[in-house]
């Protein structure tokens, strides 16, 4: 094709049948005059953009790749085709496969299960028993046998104030000992 000479507005069976020798221009072309109105039918099919745009590339690469399909047809009419038929295969095929659940659904999951919350018991008593004993003992009083800190000083026989320091103290220890266990946030 001579430099000076324009390209075609409409590719025609003359320009189809180079479609599939790799020719720039011509693809150039085809994208040019039919990518923008392929683009918003399309869009209007599927409602996203991105799947409109995938859908217009696989149209346009078919028609590069098979020029003899379009050769004496109108090519307009044959891109649309071929795009519906690609947007309702996608359709299809989605219906057919279950919807994959990413990793971030995953982590929102509540850890319902059994085998879990026992490693996590596990490992709580297990940083409960590596903290000093006096601050286990406050703990053990205060949260797990439910004692205000009146009552629990009065059992551990100790000042009300040293069993709000220790509680204070007992919580930042048993927290770095459960993130040592990955557990605390």
């Amino acid at each position: 094709m001579d430099e000076a000479e324009p390209l075609a507005p409409v590719v025609r069976d003359e320009g189809v049948s180079r479609a599939g020798t790799a020719d720039e221009d011509l693809v150039k072309t085809l994208f040019d005059e039919h990518a923008g109105p392929l683009y918003g039918y399309v869009l209007r099919l599927t409602g996203d953009s991105g799947r409109a745009e995938d859908v217009v590339q696989e149209t346009l690469l078919r028609a590069w790749r098979h020029p003899e399909a379009m050769s004496g047809k109108p090519i307009r009419a044959w891109l649309f085709t071929v795009a519906r038929n690609l947007v309702v295969d996608q359709h299809r095929a989605r219906k057919a496969r279950p919807q994959e659940t990413g990793d971030e659904a995953l982590a929102v999951l509540p850890a319902d299960d059994e085998l879990e919350r026992a490693v996590e018991s596990w490992a709580v008593a297990e940083a409960l028993a590596a903290l000093r004993a006096e601050h286990r003992e406050v703990l053990l009083e205060v949260y797990y046998r439910g004692r205000s800190v009146k009552e629990a000083s009065a059992t551990l026989g100790i000042p009300p104030g040293t069993v709000k320091s220790r509680t204070y103290y007992a919580l930042r220890a048993l927290k770095l000992a459960l993130e040592e266990r990955g557990l605390a946030p």
